[in-house]
């Protein structure tokens, strides 16, 4: 009986030494970034994993536009952001500290539409998509749209043009594709992640133009294609320049960025570019960070990034993103390696 009580004892003992209460327990580190939607599918599994592989960080992501991102970063809010345009040399002269761009992968912004009876085949070119966004082009059956869409039963009924109401990297990615392709747009409205759009309505993130595409019959909108696919909604073919009816897709995003020739800082539009089977609207997306951070998160956030940049890119082509040429990837990991940590 003594020795059961000596055996009960030692058990208890050994718990109590072995139990950490929950509030001593050490918790993951936070790093906070914000920014671009168009990534937001892939960036969600990526920082999700990563919390798992490593249980020391933990990454928060808030999905509220490039230009949202921007500002956040500029006012020093979050720890890095994310945009699909480029920040623009007045922008970056905005801070103290040097920015670095960091592509992370390329995708394509996917034309989509939602007409009763017409599901798949709906082809267009730059100038008829810029012609419908400046209001020229009212009517899914004007004789514009018919000839380019031989077969196809389009609707005597007015298009509800849906877009950004957010500053939007892919918006300026859109925007600057209708700029390079019609002199009316690029005269009347420009390039840009905030414009005054001549017609249509507006939806916050790729999510809000989603939405609104698949609420309003005989709509067209634009959104990264990984939405498209996950909302089951179709896409138009776009004319590039080599004369091809191209659809969106991992392998044509590839294709328009195989003849690109980034500068050193990575910061590029590839859009309308040459190639046969290359999708015009393609893009590269960004993470930007400051050049100098603190030891602790820095270190944590160069760790994500080396695996972003090895492990990560697997997982870009099954989410319809085309991951980086590796090429490309040795010159961004030189890029991460002038994060400079201080105290």
């Amino acid at each position: 009986m003594k020795l059961k009580s000596l055996v009960i004892g030692l058990f208890f003992a050994t718990l109590s030494v072995g139990y950490v209460p929950a509030s001593q327990a050490a918790k993951a580190m936070l790093i906070n970034g914000a920014g671009a939607t168009f990534p937001y599918p892939l960036y969600s599994k990526w920082f999700s994993l990563y919390s798992k592989i490593n249980s020391k960080v933990k990454i928060n992501y808030q999905s509220i536009g490039s230009g949202g991102g921007i500002r956040q970063l500029l006012d020093k809010t979050v720890d890095f952001g994310a945009t699909d345009a480029p920040m623009k040399d007045k922008e970056l002269a905005k801070s103290k500290v040097h920015i670095i761009h960091l592509p992370t992968v390329l995708g394509a912004v996917a034309i989509t539409y939602n007409v009763p009876g017409v599901r798949d085949g709906m082809k267009l070119t730059g100038k008829a998509l810029a012609a419908i966004y400046l209001g020229k082009i009212t009517k899914w059956n004007d004789p514009k749209l018919v000839a380019l869409n031989n077969g196809l039963n389009l609707p005597n009924k007015y298009i509800t043009v849906a877009h950004r109401s957010d500053g939007s990297g892919t918006s300026a990615v859109f925007t600057d594709y209708l700029s390079k392709v019609n002199p009316d747009w690029k005269t009347t409205v420009g390039q840009g992640k905030s414009i005054q759009w001549p017609v249509g309505l507006g939806g916050k993130g790729n999510e809000g133009v989603t939405g609104l595409v698949k609420q309003n019959p005989n709509s067209i909108g634009y959104i990264e294609l990984a939405y498209a696919k996950t909302n089951h909604l179709p896409v138009v073919a776009l004319k590039n320049r080599h004369g091809d009816y191209v659809l969106p897709s991992v392998k044509a995003v590839s294709k328009a960025a195989a003849g690109a020739k980034l500068p050193k800082d990575f910061r590029a539009s590839i859009t309308d570019a040459a190639g046969k089977g290359s999708y015009p609207i393609s893009a590269f997306t960004y993470l930007i960070v400051y050049e100098k951070l603190p030891a602790a998160k820095g270190h944590q956030l160069v760790s994500f990034l080396d695996w972003a940049y090895s492990k990560g890119q697997s997982m870009a082509e099954p989410m319809d993103y085309a991951p980086l040429p590796k090429s490309l990837i040795k010159k961004v990991k030189r890029a991460v390696r002038q994060i400079k940590f201080v105290r």
